[in-house]
């Protein structure tokens, strides 16, 4: 029985001569198909392939060190793509596309929606926007029909929570109209959440809005979805500042009024 067999090359018994096993090379293997090669193993352990560049398997269990990524993708060009380190972190050199594969962005994705569940204690950051330079910033912007319709962005100091409100965009505009009857009609209130008991808040109740300031109401009133739980109204509270500002102005014209009513039978 021989103890070993030397060999430069391992082909097909039935003399497909351009596809089989490449040894001639020292330290490497070559997988050729067809006449063309595939795939080499280096005395490194690493897989380099002819359309997926090289994935290095330096540490699947154990390695020489905790942070030896265990898969590294490299182009054409020998510049190191991607790599997952063994504590499941992933490190891209370019941009990540999800749902696409022209990616614009560092994260790109098209379709479907978002979701990020947390379970960090209250004291944890869930969402983090850095703001490296001293101007404004976008840091989330709201599209509708490829124009921009609002935006939460970011100065040397402060936030700005943007929605559309440019002139060119509307129309049928008027100042003439009576906001004190409509600001009598809201009903502020304290009250908890039940899911709060122990703080109670100022506000409105969503549908006692939804008459009055329409625009500021999101939702339908006793809504539920098919399991019968509740879908629940929402109110945007700065889509009262228009009427509280009206009614104000409308209260210090009366004021005023009759100050000088006031100033002119003292004068007398």
């Amino acid at each position: 029985m021989a103890s070993e067999i030397k060999v430069d090359t391992i082909v097909n018994a039935g003399g497909d001569n351009d596809s089989g096993i490449d040894l001639a090379t020292n330290d490497n293997i070559k997988f050729n198909i067809a006449g063309s090669q595939k795939a080499i193993i280096d005395s490194s352990g690493n897989i380099t392939t002819a359309n997926a560049g090289i994935i290095t398997a330096g540490r699947f269990i154990n390695g020489t060190s905790s942070n030896d990524p265990w898969l590294k993708g490299v182009n054409s060009s020998g510049t190191e793509t991607f790599f997952v380190k063994p504590d499941g972190t992933l490190h891209v050199s370019g941009n990540v596309g999800i749902g696409t594969s022209s990616p614009v962005a560092k994260l790109h994705v098209v379709g479907g929606h978002l979701q990020l569940n947390s379970e960090t204690d209250s004291g944890s950051t869930v969402h983090h926007y850095s703001n490296t330079t001293s101007g404004g910033a976008y840091r989330v912007r709201f599209d509708s029909n490829s124009n921009v319709v609002g935006s939460i962005a970011v100065g040397t100091s402060s936030t700005a929570y943007n929605t559309s409100s440019d002139y060119r965009l509307k129309e049928n505009v008027v100042t003439d109209w009576d906001a004190t009857t409509r600001l009598k009609q809201l009903k502020p209130s304290r009250f908890n959440f039940k899911i709060d008991k122990d703080t109670t808040v100022d506000g409105f109740i969503a549908h006692e809005v939804s008459s009055i300031v329409p625009e500021a109401i999101s939702g339908t009133k006793d809504a539920v979805d098919k399991e019968g739980n509740i879908e629940p109204q929402s109110i945007d509270q700065s889509k009262l500042v228009p009427l509280l500002t009206k009614a104000l102005q409308e209260a210090m014209a009366k004021i005023e009024t009759l100050e000088a009513k006031v100033t002119a039978l003292e004068g007398k």
